[in-house]
């Protein structure tokens, strides 16, 4: 006798052997507070570049936003409850955008890409919520003496250098929280768009719309926050080196660095499962 779905709980593929399992869903349906978990350390370097660039980077409905400031930002978790306390490491691209739809307006970071070392938070973050993750080799940084380093490569071709320098500690900011939707109506949150082709139709899409991280993450707790000086550098690549990223890389690279605009350094405990993801109309 074939299997049924449940409808009450989430599947991803392969469903043949019951709900699946991850950040939002764990074993026998249980949720994870994500109130002491996990433990991340942060790394950012921002830089102005010119807004027809990044214009060419969006898509329709999206415009970039009050500033051409783009984030280059890796980060590194420890103590993932839903991993049973393994953890993995992210690096992301993002700038301000702001979204206009039929029925929602919101602002925000665009979540350009997000590159993951681990394949289970890739196959639920891209499914679940739309999150254009892809993997990368991202080892852990090199921090001392007030500075940071951090790399990211693809089966051994090195592609971005982070560097921050001369990291003064600062009062640690308070995390985001209290509502995202501003008098004016506008959602807040960190925006993407979110994209899977229909198998056999290639040239167009199964789903294709925007989606929206709401700000809220009132589990979060920044215990230390430092600034200084950074520097980013994509290194160009061929399809040799990247064959199926190699347009990613290069788009970056040709990011024109009008000023740097300032690095950070955080650690934080805490965070939230993402079961508030939803689409903008």
């Amino acid at each position: 006798m074939s299997y049924k779905f449940h409808p009450a709980m989430m599947y991803r593929m392969p469903t043949h052997f019951g709900p699946s399992l991850g950040p939002r869903q764990g074993e026998d349906g249980r949720k994870f507070a994500c109130k002491d978990t996990p433990k991340k350390t942060t790394v950012s370097v921002r830089f102005l570049t010119d807004r027809a660039q990044l214009d060419g980077l969006l898509p329709e409905g999206f415009a970039v936003g009050e500033e051409p400031v783009v984030t280059v930002a890796a980060s590194y978790m420890t103590e993932i409850e839903w991993l049973a306390g393994r953890g993995y490491n992210i690096l992301g691209v993002s700038f301000p955008a702001v979204f206009t739809g039929k029925q929602d307006r919101a602002a925000g970071e665009f979540l350009a890409v997000l590159w993951e070392n681990m394949c289970d938070p890739i196959v639920t973050g891209r499914e679940e919520l739309g999150y254009a993750k892809i993997w990368a080799e991202l080892p852990d940084p090199r921090i001392y003496g007030g500075n940071a380093h951090c790399m990211a490569s693809w089966m051994g071709f090195r592609f971005l250098d982070l560097v921050v320098e001369d990291l003064t500690q600062q009062p640690a900011p308070s995390s985001p929280s209290g509502g995202d939707r501003a008098d004016d109506g506008v959602l807040h949150g960190i925006l993407h768009y979110k994209y899977i082709p229909r198998t056999g139709d290639w040239g167009r899409a199964d789903v294709a719309c925007a989606v929206l991280t709401p700000a809220d993450t009132p589990n979060q707790v920044i215990t230390e926050h430092w600034e200084g000086e950074g520097t980013v550098a994509f290194h160009r690549a061929t399809w040799e080196q990247m064959p199926t990223q190699f347009p990613i890389v290069n788009a970056f690279e040709a990011l024109e660095i009008v000023s740097y605009q300032g690095a950070t350094l955080t650690r934080s405990v805490g965070a939230k499962d993402l079961s508030d993801q939803r689409i903008l109309q």
